[in-house]
């Protein structure tokens, strides 16, 4: 293992023009006005988790479509009030798990909404598929020759109606909710931070998702080899496929962003290699022309897709903490 991919001058100075499709805004305007329609039918109900300090729900909410998608809460046992919340989402292939297996959050003062991924996790299926669309093993090309039809069309409308579904929870101080996710969870992440304006910060982990044109011909290794896998059997859909992507890249929604970020990245990462996170970090913001202090970003230079792991774990903590003393709030320490 080593580094492999451009030297770290020219990552921070990486901004690839990205393909924009000219419908854009309006496409996902459309497609979350749509689902607007279906309300939030949200339900919370307790479910034992073995631990003292925090009670977990098991949450369900109307997400793309209105088919119900999963989720645990998790909050402080001794909350006096609403709290700042934490939304986060979920590698690629992974469901939500048990009750007490993620808690960081919620540990530290926080609500914390771990939001299962339809069709990978266990519990929450994906019940429209493409259509008879050929696809390649896998979630990247299920329905990548229609944006309509694409499988993150429906993953990224959960990930916004799942803020939605956290900030009408009474435990939940609305005007402070996050998000986070790891790989396919950062990538997520970064797409709600261009699709909902008023978020309290976003903490992407190497993320997935990022610079398509790049990761596709960049790296062999999964699960972007599925789109090269796609197109190498399919070569006369190429140009299709990358169109589709265009719409669901999250470097591209992530310059709409608003809300301060703080990234990581592994530079001996060949899931998601530097660049594409780089191509991500340094868009981001730049419809607004966020300032050089509203993002950041923790560069692990002998890490590979574990990124920072614990160690930033740390770093989030007292990032996140920064920023809701910026905003004149803090998370109840009990």
């Amino acid at each position: 293992m080593a580094q492999f991919d451009l030297p770290q001058d020219r990552l921070e100075q990486y901004l690839p023009a990205l393909p924009e499709p000219a419908d854009l805004d309006a496409f996902w305007a459309k497609t979350l006005a749509e689902n607007d329609g279906f309300g939030l039918a949200t339900t919370a109900e307790p479910v034992a988790n073995g631990l003292a300090t925090i009670d977990t729900f098991d949450v369900t909410f109307a997400g793309f479509g209105g088919h119900p998608v999963r989720g645990w809460l998790h909050l402080p046992v001794t909350r006096t009030g609403p709290l700042p919340a934490v939304v986060e989402y979920l590698g690629y292939g992974s469901g939500r798990g048990v009750p007490h297996e993620k808690r960081l959050w919620a540990c530290a003062g926080y609500a914390h909404f771990v939001m299962d991924t339809r069709g990978q996790g266990t519990e929450t299926p994906d019940p429209h598929p493409a259509t008879g669309d050929v696809a390649a093993p896998g979630f990247l090309t299920r329905g990548v020759l229609d944006p309509e039809r694409y499988y993150y069309r429906r993953l990224y409308t959960d990930a916004v109606r799942a803020v939605a579904a956290i900030r009408a929870h009474p435990a939940v101080d609305a005007s402070k909710v996050a998000v986070t996710g790891t790989s396919q969870g950062g990538g997520i992440a970064l797409a709600v931070a261009g699709l909902v304006p008023d978020l309290l910060a976003v903490m992407p982990d190497v993320p997935f998702l990022c610079d398509f044109p790049r990761a596709a011909t960049f790296t062999d290794q999964p699960p972007y080899a599925e789109i090269t896998r796609y197109a190498k059997l399919h070569r006369g859909h190429a140009g299709t496929v990358m169109r589709t992507l265009s719409y669901f890249d999250g470097a591209t929604l992530a310059r709409r962003a608003t809300a301060p970020a703080l990234f990581s990245v592994g530079l001996m990462d060949r899931i998601c290699p530097p660049s594409t996170v780089y191509a991500a970090f340094n868009h981001y913001g730049a419809r607004c022309e966020m300032p050089a202090t509203g993002k950041h970003i923790s560069v692990y230079p002998f890490n590979d897709h574990e990124g920072g792991g614990p160690e930033h774990e740390v770093v989030k903590l007292a990032w996140l903490a920064g920023r809701l003393n910026d905003s004149q709030s803090i998370p109840a320490k009990r």
